[in-house]
């Protein structure tokens, strides 16, 4: 299916809507705002494609900010790979990329304004207490001892804080708030804390860093952000969101609307353990084709277009729920289908020898490039006296239901010749390791002349131009639909999600691009991976031509 060109209503663009009908705006102004910890994933491609795709059918515009402000956690490689990520799906930011740390002068002088308010202090208790302190949902949090302290003491505090006079964890800066709040993130949440770490931007000036609760609704308001569109997790902070603007002498003053995350069955979306994935090597890193990461979706060859395909399809609630995986797998099939090239490639092989083919000859036989689309061309495909086949494509004996090669019986071979299965020759374990048939070298593009009917088709490379090939059969990272929920989800990564197999090509796909799917004929979809060198050939399977998890059950 092709992405649909009519723009979809969701209860986000309502309120836009009514916003721009009430003249409280006159434009609209999004935000893509992510923290460059590490690798985006399928579920930022959901606010990738809600924010600027909000921008673009409003002709309004969308910023590309990133929320930096733990230097810890954070490396100039996870930004520019975020910038590769959104530019891949198809979408430009508003002038140069935007980063929180730009504006850590402006915001200190908040954190500053606060204090001199009276609404915030230097609090020197240690986290322990601090957590004590805070209740829980059914009892109030308890007053610090320090809640009290002047604003002059705190404002030369919080300078000492600022001049590197203390020491990591030795003190905070809170808002102050009400400690009785039946929400946690007001009771007098941290908004500064000391870290003695060198930034990707600002590098040593600082030794004071902002929370984000603190930075994000600042930063939205100097951007002139008018909706601010997060995930539900964030919708009791939407309070600190107002609490922080409404305090502060900021002349603009936007507002946060919550939409349901992305849940997407077989897979973890948790930056957490996706960090873990990465780290403790269950997969080989962020890109690696298993990985829901757009890095990793890209490597495995799923297009921009079938990314924002699904992104439409699951729409923007306020419910959270569970997506099927094939969901996402029934898009990238709808788009390769139609726009994916085809070409033969044979991962389980055995050998065919067709007897009355001329020893030492070959013959160059044309192929469409798209059975539906005469626009795509041919191209040539070597044909020789020894074949390899898929070994599950032949029989000695089999049912009328099976229509590929039996012994005694025919098969057409893909865009070439009928051939019968004559005799086999075995290995001492009794498998299969050459079929010897013979050919009718009148049934190139024909029916055979007297009237046989040929039902099966199956595809073949000629074994003397055949390219050898490692292919990457890969599947589900995980083998229960909902990881996240297990002790150990790590325990149920699926065994099978990666199988390598060593099969031969067709010669044409030395020449396929890097990241660019191919249809695999009678296969599946495949994509030369970054690993590939003239040298050696690698191939990974994007997806299956139909979904084998439906059949299980799975």
């Amino acid at each position: 299916m092709a992405e649909t060109d009519i723009r979809p209503t969701n209860f986000i663009r309502q309120i836009i809507d009514k916003d721009l009908q009430s003249g409280l705006h006159s434009t609209v102004c999004t935000r893509f705002p992510p923290e460059p910890n590490g690798y985006l994933h399928i579920g930022h491609a959901k606010s990738i494609c809600l924010n600027f795709g909000i921008a673009q059918d409003y002709k309004g515009s969308c910023n590309l900010r990133f929320d930096d402000t733990n230097p810890d956690k954070e490396d100039i490689d996870f930004v520019n790979s975020i910038k590769d990520d959104v530019h891949w799906l198809g979408f430009e930011w508003n002038g140069e990329e935007r980063y929180s740390s730009g504006y850590f002068d402006q915001l200190h002088g908040y954190a500053v304004e606060l204090i001199e308010k009276g609404l915030a202090y230097v609090d020197f208790s240690s986290q322990e207490a601090m957590r004590e302190m805070r209740g829980t949902l059914k009892e109030h949090g308890k007053n610090s001892r320090f809640r009290e302290t002047s604003i002059e003491t705190n404002l030369a505090e919080f300078s000492k804080m600022t001049a590197g006079e203390y020491a990591e964890g030795h003190c905070v800066l809170r808002a102050k708030i009400d400690m009785s709040s039946a929400f946690m993130c007001m009771r007098d949440p941290v908004i500064y804390r000391v870290k003695f770490a060198h930034h990707h931007q600002t590098g040593d000036k600082w030794c004071v860093y902002p929370m984000y609760d603190f930075t994000h609704c600042i930063s939205d308001a100097i951007e002139g952000i008018t909706h601010s569109l997060c995930t539900l997790e964030f919708q009791d902070n939407r309070r600190l969101y107002d609490w922080v603007i409404e305090n502060i002498s900021i002349p603009t003053q936007p507002r946060q609307y919550e939409f349901s995350r992305l849940n997407l069955e077989f897979t973890v979306l948790s930056k957490r353990k996706l960090i873990q994935l990465v780290e403790e090597k269950f997969v080989s890193g962020w890109d690696d084709p298993r990985m829901p990461t757009i890095a990793g979706l890209r490597r495995r060859g799923y297009t921009p277009a079938s990314v924002r395909e699904f992104c439409k399809r699951i729409g923007v609630t306020k419910m959270d729920n569970m997506v099927e995986m094939g969901m996402l797998e029934a898009c990238i099939r709808d788009d390769l289908n139609e726009n994916a090239n085809r070409a033969m490639a044979v991962l389980d092989p055995v050998k065919v020898v067709i007897e009355n083919y001329p020893q030492d000859s070959s013959e160059m036989l044309n192929a469409a490039n798209h059975p539906n689309d005469e626009g795509r061309g041919t191209r040539e495909v070597p044909f020789s006296r020894e074949l390899y086949i898929e070994a599950e494509d032949f029989r000695e004996e089999a049912n009328k239901k099976f229509k590929r090669l039996v012994l005694g019986k025919e098969v057409r071979l893909r865009n070439a010749y009928v051939i019968r299965a004559d005799k086999v020759e075995k290995d001492a374990d009794g498998k299969v390791t050459t079929i010897f048939c013979h050919y009718d070298g009148d049934t190139l593009g024909k029916d055979p002349a007297d009237g046989r009917k040929i039902k099966g088709v199956i595809h073949w490379v000629s074994a003397i131009h055949a390219v050898p090939a490692e292919i990457r059969l890969y599947d589900r990272l995980f083998n229960v639909p909902n990881p996240a929920a297990e002790e150990n989800f790590a325990a149920a990564i699926n065994p099978e999600s990666l199988v390598t197999k060593q099969g031969w090509v067709e010669p044409s796909l030395k020449n396929a691009e890097q990241g660019v799917a191919v249809q695999f004929e009678r296969t599946g979809y495949f994509c030369q991976d970054k690993d590939s060198s003239e040298e050696r050939l690698v191939f990974n399977r994007t997806v299956g031509l139909r979904d084998t998890w439906a059949k299980m059950g799975g």
